[in-house]
């Protein structure tokens, strides 16, 4: 009877009074288990309201169903579908809402309701895949603004393919300590083809030098992420390098002589088809031309697998426990071995390992004066 009375009182009441009453049913309704009121009745007259021609009625309905975990789902879905500020509180509070409903918004609402969807206090990893399918730049940016969503590496990846290009997004995607090393390596990619292509470093610096480093930037960043990365991440950054083509003979060469060998061999590993097992074998303990067959076979030419398989010889020692310590590096044996070396195609591998050799010296002459200055102090 009070229902049936508020239905025929609602038809000529205020705005103000019809608002007011729709937050009185919707506290009700959330109470229902404690002050009897039949909930049947209640959500009838709810649902009632979901016509009135103000919102500032459906505004004091949401607000008064929004943290309810019973709610009706029909109501609730309705006025997460309703004006903005209506939809903000149904989307970003209700329980009720099931990752099923908020995919099914994601991929037929617009950019305002994901972006609604993507500030919800707790974004599961399915949700959040779905958002990093298809949501805009500013969807994704309060995706990965919020410390509620669960990002899965693969929506991670996703972000960085898609949105990569986009500054503020690339920032937050290498602020997060999650961001698995591939990404990253490719977000550095991307970094290096804008600063390459920008007018004013070209011309402070020339196109050729502008390209060289680069590249050079690009080796540098995988080199340092290979050296915490695991397995399988090791794995994922060499595919990233191959399909991109930066897995060249410069960046092997510089791995060996700086001791990443453990991306020297998962590189070989891609490259040559060979077994991983096979691989370590052969690399930490083979003679020279069993290293230089299966150098071959990863796609070196005949021309430099000599040198590279003298490389790996000098990696070998290095790592011999009886070695005395004091020997020359790889690099810098690799440059004496190059030094008078007149063929034209170990031209660019003798400067590379020359280079190479004396950033390396450079680095020691710094640790020197490093010491000397904490001792003299």
């Amino acid at each position: 009877m009070i229902i049936q009375a508020f239905l025929c009182w609602v038809e000529t009441a205020k705005a103000g009074d019809r608002a007011s009453a729709a937050s009185a049913l919707g506290r009700a309704y959330a109470k229902a288990g404690t002050n009897g009121v039949d909930p049947q009745a209640v959500e009838m007259a709810m649902t009632f309201l979901l016509d009135d021609p103000s919102p500032k009625v459906r505004l004091s309905l949401v607000e008064a169903l929004a943290d309810c975990p019973t709610a009706p789902r029909a109501i609730i879905k309705a006025l997460a579908q309703d004006q903005p500020e209506i939809a903000y509180i149904a989307i970003s509070r209700s329980p009720v809402l099931n990752d099923d409903d908020l995919v099914y918004m994601s991929a037929n609402g617009d950019a305002e309701m994901r972006a609604l969807i993507a500030s919800r206090a707790t974004v599961s990893r399915a949700l959040a895949a779905a958002i990093a399918e298809i949501g805009g730049e500013e969807e994704v940016l309060i995706l990965l603004e919020n410390p509620g969503a669960g990002l899965s590496p693969g929506s991670l990846r996703r972000i960085a393919d898609r949105l990569g290009d986009c500054v503020v997004t690339r920032g937050l995607l290498l602020e997060r300590d999650d961001l698995p090393s591939d990404v990253r390596q490719s977000l550095a990619e991307k970094v290096a083809t804008a600063l390459a292509a920008s007018g004013l470093v070209r011309s402070a610096i020339g196109q050729e030098r502008a390209r060289r480093v680069a590249q050079e930037s690009c080796d540098a960043a995988a080199l340092a992420l290979s050296s915490d990365a695991s397995k399988e991440e090791l794995q994922r950054l060499v595919a990233r390098l191959r399909n991109a083509g930066r897995l060249t003979p410069a960046l092997l060469l510089t791995a060996l002589c700086s001791g990443r060998t453990e991306l020297f061999s998962a590189a070989i590993v891609d490259l040559s088809g060979v077994p991983e097992k096979r691989v370590r074998a052969i690399l930490s303990g083979g003679r020279f031309h069993s290293v230089r067959a299966l150098l071959e076979s990863a796609g070196l030419g005949r021309d430099v697998s000599g040198v590279f398989s003298e490389a790996v010889l000098f990696c070998q020692s290095e790592a011999d426990p009886d070695r005395d310590g004091v020997s020359p590096s790889v690099a810098a044996r690799l440059s004496d071995r190059l030094r008078d070396c007149s063929l034209d195609a170990l031209h660019a591998v003798a400067e590379l390992a020359e280079r190479l050799a004396f950033a390396e010296q450079r680095q020691r002459a710094r640790n020197y004066a490093s010491r000397f200055s904490r001792q003299a102090a």
